[in-house]
C-alpha cells in the first residue's frame, strides 16, 4: 500500500512550485542556498515541464531533472515530482490536433495556454501514460522523491469537451451507467418535447441548442466529465503505484466555491493517497480570512478528517483578478497558519521564484522579482522558522463542533437553466451560512448527504436542491436520533436525476422537517420581506414560499408581501431531535438568530468571550492538544485558556486568558 504521508518528510511542508526551466542553471545554486536559508523542506517539480523531457516525440531529455533532483537531495530537500500531463507540447497538438478541446458552440480551441485537452482522447491518453512511465522508471526510487504530483488543477481551465470523441465516450458511459437507452429515456424524462432516443448512437454531448436543452442530459454530462478526468488520473496514479511502490500520489485540488466548480471532490478524495490543496483569495470586498477557513474545512473533510497539505496559495498578490492588492505584512503568516490550524501538514506556494516572462509574472512568489531586500522575502524566512517549531502537531486533527452539507452534483443540478429565480443562488447560501457559523465561532466539517452524521450535535442544509431518497432518510434517521437538522430553502426538490420528487415540496424533506411547501413565491430583485417572531423583526430577500405546516410549529411568520401570514421559519420535533426550516433568505442577523435557536436545541454553548475575526480552532492527537489562536483584526484581543500550556510560536507559558496581539497566531500545546 502507498504511503499517505510525504516519503522522509519529517517537518511541515514548506516550500512551493520550483521551476528551474526558466532560469539558467547558474541560478540553481542560489535557489537550494535561499531554500535552506527560509527553512523549505518540499517543492514542487517538473509539473509543466513535458516539452523539455520529451522534446519531441519519442526523444527524451532527463538530465536537467537528474541535476535538479541531485542538487535538491543535495540540500536536504524534498520533492514532490509532478506528472507533465497538463500541458502536452506542441509537437503533439501538430500530430493529434483532434485533442484540443471543442466548446459546446464547436469551436476547437487553440494550443498556447495550459490545460488544452479533451480528456476523452486516445492519443491524449496514450502520450500521458508513456510520459508518466518513463518518470516512473527512471525516479521511482530517486532518493529525493516524497510523493508524486499528478496533472495539476484538473477541471481548470477546461473540464468539458463536446467533440466527437467526447460522444463516443459519452454513450459507452451511459451504456455502463444505465444498462439501456430505455433507462436513459426514463432518467432524463425524454418524454417532455418529444427527446427520446431509439439508440445510445443517437445520443450526443449537450451541445449548444436554439433554447434550453435537457436538465438530465446536461448534469448528467457534468458526471461524465469529471469521471473522465478521473480516468485519466486513476490511470497516471496506477502506473505510479506499480512503478514507484510505495510513494503517496496525489493531484492538487482546488475546493473554494469560489475557484472550482466542475469537479466531485467527494468523489477525487477516494483517489488520492494525500488530499492537497491550492487556495487563493478572492479579492472581491469580502472578508478573505472566512473564505479560506470555509476551504480548508471543506479540504479537510474531502480528506475523511485526516491530514492534508496546501499545496499552493499566494505569497502576496496574484495576477488574473481584475484588481491584485498586496496582502499586508504579516497576512501572509496568518493565512498559511490558519489552514495549517484547519488541518494542513504545512503551507507551500505557487511559486518559488518569480517569473520574468510568460502569464504569470505579476503574480507574487517566494523569491520576488525584487529578491532577499523585500518585505516578502523577510515573512517567508520567518514563516519558514514557524512552521518548524510547529512540528509536533503533524498527524493531530482538527476538532469541529458542527457539519454543513454540500454536494457537488446538487450545485451542478441547481444551476441548470430555467430555476424559479437565478438569484436563489447554491454558492452563496453556502457562504452565507458558514459564515455565520464561523461568527459564532464554530469550527465547521462539511460531509455528504448520504454520510454518518451521528457524532454532530447540529447539520446545516444551505443548500441542497437535489437530495436523494436515501439521503433524505439519512436526516431523518439523524433527527429522529437526536441531532439538530437547519434547512434552507428549496432543498430537497429533485432526485439524483433531476426529477421532482412525488408529492408536495419538499419531497425528500417532508417528513422530517413536517411541512409541505404549496408554491415557491420568489421576489423580484430589490423586493424584499418581514418576517416577525421570537425577538423582533427580520429580514428576506430573493425567496419566500407558502408554507404549511404539517407537524412543525411556526417561529417566525411573514409580515407582508405575497406570503403574509405564512410560516417563514418553523421548527418540528422529530423523536429526540429537532429540524428547522427557513423559507426566506435571511441576511447575518437573521441566519445568527436562526442558528443560535437551533444550537440552544443542540446543547452548543455560546462562545460570546471571543472576539469576532478572532478564530480558535483546536487539533489534537496522540502528540497532545494544540489550541491555535488567529487574530485577523488591528487590535490586541484576549482568548481564554481551558488549561495552561506552552506557546510554540515564542516558547512562552500560557494560562489564563492567551494575549494574541493584532494580526498575529498563537499556537499553545495545551498541558494534560
Amino acid at each position: 500500500m502507498p504511503e499517505t504521508n510525504p516519503k522522509g518528510l519529517t517537518r511541515l511542508a514548506f516550500g512551493g512550485d520550483y521551476n528551474p526551466e526558466q532560469w539558467p542553471e547558474s541560478v540553481w545554486q542560489d535557489d537550494v542556498r535561499l531554500m535552506r536559508e527560509a527553512g523549505v523542506t518540499m517543492v514542487s517539480v517538473g509539473i509543466f515541464s513535458w516539452a523539455l523531457l520529451e522534446p519531441s516525440p519519442g526523444e527524451y531529455d532527463f538530465g536537467w531533472l537528474d541535476r535538479v533532483l541531485g542538487l535538491l537531495h543535495d540540500n536536504g530537500i524534498r520533492v514532490d515530482l509532478g506528472t507533465p500531463t497538463v500541458a502536452p507540447p506542441v509537437w503533439f497538438y501538430r500530430n493529434h490536433p483532434d485533442a484540443l478541446p471543442v466548446s459546446a458552440d464547436g469551436v476547437r480551441y487553440e494550443f498556447g495556454s495550459r490545460g488544452a485537452l479533451c480528456h476523452s482522447n486516445a492519443d491524449y491518453r496514450a502520450a500521458a501514460a508513456n510520459i508518466t512511465t518513463r518518470l516512473a522508471e527512471r525516479y521511482g526510487d530517486h532518493p529525493a522523491l516524497a510523493m508524486w504530483h499528478v496533472h495539476n488543477e484538473y477541471g481548470v481551465p477546461v473540464s468539458a469537451c463536446y467533440c466527437d470523441s467526447c460522444a463516443a465516450h459519452f454513450r459507452r458511459w451511459l451504456e455502463t451507467t444505465y444498462g439501456t437507452v430505455a433507462a436513459v429515456n426514463e432518467a432524463w424524462g425524454t418524454a417532455f418535447w418529444g427527446q427520446r432516443y431509439a439508440s445510445f448512437e443517437d445520443v450526443n454531448p449537450p451541445r449548444t441548442t436554439p433554447t434550453v436543452g435537457n436538465p438530465g442530459q446536461a448534469l448528467d454530462y457534468r458526471r461524465f466529465a469529471d469521471a473522465t478526468m478521473r480516468e485519466n488520473f486513476c490511470a497516471e496514479r496506477d502506473i505510479l503505484h506499480r512503478l514507484a511502490p510505495g510513494l503517496p500520489v496525489t493531484t492538487n485540488f482546488m475546493t473554494a466555491l469560489s475557484q472550482c466548480d466542475s469537479v466531485d471532490y467527494w468523489a477525487w478524495g477516494r483517489e488520492v493517497d494525500i488530499v492537497t490543496n491550492d487556495h487563493y483569495l478572492i479579492t472581491d470586498g469580502r472578508r478573505t480570512h472566512v473564505n479560506l477557513a470555509m476551504a480548508a474545512d471543506l479540504t479537510r473533510s474531502v480528506a475523511a478528517g485526516a491530514p492534508w497539505i496546501l499545496l499552493e496559495h499566494s505569497t502576496s498578490g496574484v495576477n488574473w483578478q481584475p484588481r491584485n492588492p498586496a496582502k499586508a505584512p504579516g497576512q501572509m503568516a496568518r493565512n498559511s497558519l490558519a489552514h495549517v490550524a484547519r488541518g494542513s501538514e504545512g503551507a507551500m506556494f505557487f511559486q518559488w521564484r518569480q517569473s520574468r516572462r510568460g502569464a504569470e509574472k505579476f503574480h507574487s512568489a517566494m523569491v520576488p522579482h525584487g529578491g532577499t531586500g523585500t518585505r516578502v522575502w523577510r515573512e517567508v524566512v520567518e514563516l519558514g522558522a514557524s512552521l518548524d517549531s510547529l512540528g509536533p502537531i503533524r498527524g493531530t486533527r482538527t476538532d469541529a463542533d458542527v457539519a454543513v452539507l454540500w454536494d457537488w452534483h446538487s450545485w451542478w443540478a441547481q444551476n441548470l437553466d430555467w430555476r424559479p429565480s437565478e438569484d436563489a443562488d447554491p454558492r452563496e447560501r453556502a457562504d452565507a451560512f458558514y459564515e455565520a457559523l464561523y461568527d459564532r465561532h464554530l469550527t465547521v466539517d462539511f460531509a455528504h448527504p448520504e454520510a454518518d452524521l451521528t457524532r454532530y450535535p447540529m447539520v446545516v442544509v444551505p443548500a441542497l436542491y437535489l437530495m436523494t431518497e436515501a439521503a433524505g432518510n439519512n436526516l431523518r434517521d439523524y433527527v429522529a436520533g437526536g441531532g439538530t437538522l437547519v434547512v434552507s430553502y428549496f432543498s430537497g426538490i429533485v432526485d439524483e436525476h433531476d426529477a421532482v420528487h412525488e408529492g408536495a415540496y419538499p419531497g425528500a424533506l417532508r417528513d422530517v422537517l413536517g411541512l409541505t411547501v404549496e408554491e415557491f413565491s420568489p421576489l423580484l430583485q430589490g423586493e424584499s420581506v418581514r418576517v416577525t417572531g421570537p425577538g423582533g423583526e427580520l429580514a428576506g430577500d430573493v425567496w419566500t414560499e407558502f408554507v404549511v405546516p404539517r407537524g412543525a410549529e411556526t417561529v417566525w411568520t411573514y409580515a407582508d408581501g405575497l406570503t403574509a401570514g405564512h410560516p417563514a421559519v418553523t421548527r418540528h420535533r422529530l423523536g429526540e431531535g429537532t429540524a428547522w426550516y427557513v423559507s426566506t433568505r435571511l441576511g447575518p442577523e437573521g441566519l445568527d438568530a436562526l442558528l443560535g435557536r437551533a444550537a440552544e436545541d443542540a446543547a452548543i454553548a455560546p462562545r460570546a468571550d471571543l472576539p469576532r475575526d478572532v478564530e480558535v480552532v483546536r487539533r489534537s492527537g496522540g502528540t497532545g492538544s494544540y489550541l491555535f489562536a488567529i487574530n485577523h483584526t488591528t487590535a490586541d484581543a484576549k482568548v481564554p485558556l481551558e488549561s495552561s500550556g506552552t506557546e510554540l510560536l515564542t516558547g512562552e507559558r500560557a494560562a489564563g486568558r492567551l494575549a494574541v496581539p493584532a494580526g498575529a497566531v498563537r499556537v499553545v500545546r495545551l498541558d494534560g
